[in-house]
């Protein structure tokens, strides 16, 4: 089962193809690398509140 950890979006660094996430949390900074296009459909901006999906593999970012 995921953990999710609530935060805010510091940075984005958009590749052509997959662009790098940094949220700061109550314990630190979670990084997530996700494609482009995820960022643009969820509507990802500096700033947003997000919740990082943790699994055993990958960290997902999902808007609140």
């Amino acid at each position: 089962m995921p953990l999710g950890i609530k935060g805010i979006i510091q940075e984005i660094i958009r590749g052509n193809v997959v662009s790098e996430i940094d949220v700061k949390t109550p314990w630190g900074f979670v990084t997530s690398v996700i494609t482009r296009r995820s960022v643009d459909s969820l509507g990802l901006v500096v700033g947003s509140e997000v919740v990082a999906l943790v699994k055993s593999t990958e960290v997902s970012i999902a808007k609140l």
